[in-house]
């Protein structure tokens, strides 16, 4: 019997037909999707749903999907999925990452025209019979300075636009490498820097607790007086009411907003202001783009269906069948250890290096290196995943070495990740154990002995007493419970770490405790997902 798939959302005829030419049988409703009862009621029938934003698949509809084995979304955002109630149904999601990149770099590229020329208040002065050719005067943006916050996909695309306006492109990117600039024809700087030379600011990095109010009160009051400010990536990256008392004191001159805190935006700081251009999440909204998109979704899941294939999948490696079974675990160890290094990475990444060592370097070394190179990349843009893991890589010039060994060690099988910066090297090794569970071996070169939990705690220090006694009473006065302690050292009075797992997150102020004690030469909270 063909698969069958039901597009509950718009997507193109020339999209729906290529379900049917590869034999799969489809309906259009295009309207579903905002039936939440009659999508409830007939969603048991389906292998695959083809989605856009105005389906919302929370877990009681995957609870009644009793067939489906794929959701495609047309387009980036899967805010409208519960991923983890898929991934526990046994439901692949499937995005389309790229298809979208040239359309939202062009409307940043055209709000920041509109906001120099003030081409929006001009139109609406010259609809209303005006001729007021005087008061709209704008600013040449020929030699101006263009400061990208986030150099990835979207935002490498303006960077090269803006070069063929012969703009002075600069940018701050975390993991934007030196050589990854000068590939790019940008100049890499620090936040601050970028601050105070920047003419017009543009971001392009996706909504994070590292990226909320990225240009807050503080980093607005930084600014260069007269910079405009562009935002065509996320609601939140910006203080709004304090970019709108900016722009009416005259520091800001103007600001050009795509994106807001609050969606649908009704209301907000920025509106009926002097040169202020807004628009209502428009990045995507081009015939192009949205015929794009909708024709790659229509091809991964066709090709998942029929062949089980997977391409551009946020919760399942490209791995076969068979190899799942067997690499489960070792793939949730490369994320931890991913995880683990991206956490404690606060410069841009050169290299990262993967050994396998014994069991493990026989099986899908590719699959696995995905994986923790989406471990690593989570840390600053939680929409990555291990498809499209090595492609951002790739785009921020970050080199990937692997290297495969026969049994070298104590352990059947492990593997060790060193991640590259212009500072320093950090490995950290694993292994899995045969109740299947990976544990983190060794840290820095020290060997250790750790279970993984959703909540952990990693301090460094000098080999000294007292410290068990300090992170005991600490946590315990902030009554946080520790499920696992473990301890190293290199050495009798050298260095020592610990990783706690705790039954909980820590908050900052337990965090300002520790460090206050002076004994610590490091103190880190982690997250990893264990489920």
């Amino acid at each position: 019997m063909a698969p069958k798939v039901l597009v509950s959302d718009k997507l193109s005829e020339t999209a729906v037909q290529i379900f049917r030419d590869r034999g799969v049988e489809v309906d259009y409703l295009p309207d579903l999707g905002k039936d939440k009862e009659k999508l409830l009621e007939v969603i048991g029938g389906y292998d695959g749903l083809a989605i856009r934003s105005a389906t919302k698949v929370s877990d009681k509809v995957l609870a009644a999907a009793t067939r489906l084995k794929v959701i495609g979304r047309a387009g980036i955002g899967v805010d409208n999925v519960d991923i983890p109630a898929a991934s526990k149904k046994g439901v692949i999601v499937m995005n389309t990452p790229f298809g979208n990149s040239v359309t939202t770099a062009e409307h940043a590229i055209a709000m920041m025209f509109a906001v120099a020329r003030q081409l929006p208040e001009a139109s609406e002065s010259t609809h209303a019979g005006k001729w007021e050719k005087n008061r709209f005067m704008g600013v040449e943006l020929y030699n101006k300075t263009l400061g990208v916050i986030g150099a990835g996909n979207i935002g490498s695309i303006v960077c090269d636009r803006a070069l063929g306006l012969h703009m002075k492109v600069i940018a701050y990117d975390p993991f934007l490498s030196e050589e990854r600039a000068k590939a790019i024809g940008v100049t890499k700087v620090e936040l601050d820097e970028l601050l105070h030379r920047a003419d017009f600011i543009t971001l392009h990095v996706p909504l994070t607790d590292k990226t909320r109010n990225i240009l807050g009160r503080e980093a607005i009051a930084r600014t260069k007086k007269g910079v405009r400010v562009i935002n065509c990536a996320r609601g939140g990256l910006v203080d709004e009411a304090a970019l709108a008392e900016a722009l009416k004191s005259g520091h800001v001159a103007g600001a050009a907003f795509d994106v807001f805190e609050v969606e649908p935006a009704t209301n907000s700081p920025l509106f009926h202001l002097p040169n202020v251009v807004v628009t209502p999440h428009l990045g995507a909204s081009t015939t192009e783009a949205q015929e794009n998109v909708a024709l790659q979704v229509a091809e991964q899941m066709s090709d998942y269906l029929l062949t089980g294939a997977v391409q551009n999948a946020l919760n399942m490696p490209s791995v076969t069948a068979e190899e799942a079974a067997v690499m489960g675990p070792w793939l949730k160890l490369a994320q931890h250890l991913g995880a683990f290094a991206g956490q404690m990475t606060d410069e841009p990444v050169k290299a990262i290096n993967i050994l396998y060592d014994g069991s493990v370097a026989r099986m899908n070394l590719q699959a696995l290196n995905c994986g923790a190179i989406a471990g690593i990349m989570k840390a600053t843009n939680p929409d990555v995943n291990m498809v499209s893991a090595p492609v951002v890589a790739r785009e921020r010039g970050i080199q990937i070495s692997t290297t495969s060994q026969e049994k070298a060690g104590v352990f059947d099988g492990y593997m060790k990740l060193t991640v590259v910066t212009d500072r320093r090297e950090r490995s950290i090794a694993g292994t899995v154990f045969s109740d299947g569970k990976p544990r983190f071996i060794q840290i820095k070169g020290i060997n250790i002995d750790a279970e993984i939990g959703s909540h952990m705690l990693y301090t460094t220090n000098e080999d000294v007493p007292g410290i068990i006694g300090i992170l005991g009473q600490t946590l315990g006065d902030a009554g946080v419970n520790i499920a696992n302690f473990t301890l190293g050292r290199s050495g009798v009075r050298r260095d020592a770490i610990a990783l706690l797992y705790l039954d909980e997150p820590l908050k900052p102020e337990v965090v300002g405790v520790l460090e206050a004690t002076g004994k610590f030469t490091q103190v880190r909270p982690l997250v990893f997902d264990v489920g």
